[in-house]
C-alpha cells in the first residue's frame, strides 16, 4: 500500500502538483451540515444552491461507484506582479492571470489519474477539477494537504492559499492521511482587509458581498456595494494579500510557485470599457476570466473608473453610457459619472436622460444626478463609514 502510494506521490509531483494527500470517500456529513447552514443563511444565494448540492458535495460516491479514496492535489499558481502600473488600470486576482487554470489541473491530474489506472489495472478513478459538486477545500484538508483559513481557502502548508486544487476519486483502497492539527488562530488579518466585510472570522464568509462574487455576477452590482469593489476588475486577491502563512510562502523560488509571467495583471480600464465580442473572444476565451463574457468586464471597467476619481475618464464613460448595446453596462457607466461628478459628467447625464429608453438605465442617471442635487458639489466620493447591511 506504501509503495502504491509513493507512486502515486511521484507521479503528481513530476505532473506539476505541488503537494499529494489522501482522503477517504466516504459521505462526510460535517461538510453536508456546513453547506446546508451555509445556504440557509443565503451565503451563497448568488449562486442559487441547495441541498441536492451540498448532497453530492459531501459525497465523493456519487462521482463514481464503490469510489474508496480521494485523491487531492494542490498547484501553486502565485506569481509575482510586473513592476510598474499605468493610471487607470484595473486589477486581474492572481489566478486569472495565466491560461484558464481548468486546463493547467486537468493535464495534471490526468498525469496521476492514468497512473492510478495503470496501478489498478483497469479504469478506476474520476478527475474533478472545479467541474463537479465536491467540497474540495473540505476534502483537502480531510487529507492533510492543509487548513481551510478564516478567508475560507486552503492554506497548504508550505505553499499558502495561492493553490488550485484538484481532486482524483477511486476505486483503490489507499491509506488515508491525517488532517494538520492547525488553525488560523487569533490572526484576523484577512477579516480585517475584507473592505466589504464579507469574512465573520468563524471561518465562513457571506459570498454575496465578497468583491470576487460581486466581479463575477451577471446581474447589476448593488449600488451600495459598488464603492467598496474599488478597482478590482475580475475577482479579488486582498484577503490573501495579507495572510502570513501564504506571505511566507511567496518567498518560494519562481518555479515553485508556478507561473512567473502573468499576461495581464493591470488591464487598461478605458480599453476593457471598449472590449467587444471579437475582441474579447481573442484576449480571453482561453483565460479564467473568460467564461462570463464581455459585458461582464465592461460593466466591472465602469464602476473600476468610477471609483478612480479620475475625471479624466468622463469621456470614456460618456461613450460607454450613449454606445454601450448593455444596458447593464450602461447603467453603471451613468453611476460612474455620478461618481466622479464633474461639471461635464453631469451634463452628460442630463443629456442621455431624455434619449435612454431603457427604465433601468434611466433609474441609475436619476440616481446619479439625484445624488449631486442633494449634496451639491459636496457629495461623498468615498465608501460610508457604515457598511449596508
Amino acid at each position: 500500500m506504501h509503495g502504491i502510494k509513493a507512486a502515486i506521490v511521484e507521479a503528481a509531483l513530476a505532473a506539476g502538483a505541488g503537494a499529494v494527500r489522501f482522503a477517504p470517500a466516504a459521505f462526510d456529513r460535517a461538510t453536508f451540515e456546513r453547506m446546508q447552514s451555509s445556504f440557509e443563511r443565503g451565503d451563497l444565494a448568488t449562486w442559487a444552491y441547495g441541498e441536492p448540492y451540498a448532497q453530492r458535495a459531501a459525497s465523493p460516491g456519487a462521482l463514481l461507484a464503490d469510489a474508496q479514496s480521494v485523491v487531492c492535489l494542490a498547484v501553486a499558481y502565485a506569481a509575482p506582479a510586473p513592476p510598474g502600473r499605468a493610471p487607470l488600470s484595473g486589477r486581474v486576482s492572481v489566478y486569472a492571470w495565466g491560461e484558464d487554470y481548468h486546463g493547467r489541473l486537468r493535464r495534471v491530474a490526468h498525469a496521476v489519474a492514468e497512473e492510478i489506472d495503470r496501478i489498478a489495472g483497469a479504469p478506476s478513478t474520476h478527475v474533478v477539477c472545479d467541474t463537479a459538486p465536491l467540497a474540495e477545500r473540505a476534502f483537502a484538508a480531510m487529507a492533510g494537504l492543509g487548513w481551510v483559513g478564516k478567508h475560507t481557502n486552503l492554506i497548504a502548508a508550505g505553499l499558502g492559499s495561492y493553490v488550485f486544487l484538484a481532486e482524483i476519486v477511486t476505486t483503490l483502497r489507499l491509506e488515508p492521511d491525517a488532517p494538520l492539527k492547525k488553525t488560523c488562530g487569533a490572526c484576523t488579518r484577512c477579516v480585517d482587509a475584507c473592505p466589504t466585510r464579507a469574512l465573520r472570522g468563524d471561518y465562513t464568509i457571506d459570498a454575496t458581498r465578497c468583491i470576487a462574487d460581486l466581479t463575477q455576477r451577471t446581474d447589476d452590482i448593488p449600488v451600495a456595494w459598488r464603492p467598496f469593489v474599488g478597482d478590482w476588475v475580475w475577482g479579488c486577491d486582498l484577503c490573501q494579500e495579507v495572510c502570513p502563512p501564504t506571505r511566507l510562502a511567496g518567498s518560494q523560488p519562481a518555479s515553485a510557485r508556478g507561473p512567473s509571467a502573468p499576461e495581464e495583471a493591470f488591464p487598461d480600464l478605458q480599453r476593457l470599457l471598449r472590449l467587444r465580442s471579437s475582441e474579447f473572444k481573442r484576449r480571453y476565451r482561453r483565460r479564467a476570466l473568460g467564461w462570463r463574457g464581455a459585458a461582464v468586464l465592461r460593466r466591472n471597467a465602469a464602476v473600476a473608473l468610477g471609483n478612480s476619481l479620475d475625471r479624466s475618464a468622463v469621456e470614456a464613460l460618456e461613450v460607454s453610457l450613449a454606445t454601450d448595446p448593455h444596458a447593464m453596462v450602461r447603467g453603471h457607466a451613468a453611476w460612474a459619472l455620478g461618481r466622479l461628478g464633474s461639471p461635464r459628467a453631469l451634463a452628460s447625464l442630463r443629456l442621455r436622460r431624455g434619449a435612454e429608453a431603457d427604465a433601468r438605465v434611466r433609474g441609475e442617471i436619476d440616481r446619479a444626478l439625484a445624488s449631486w442635487e442633494t449634496f451639491g458639489m459636496e457629495a461623498p466620493l468615498t465608501p460610508r463609514r457604515n457598511l449596508p447591511k
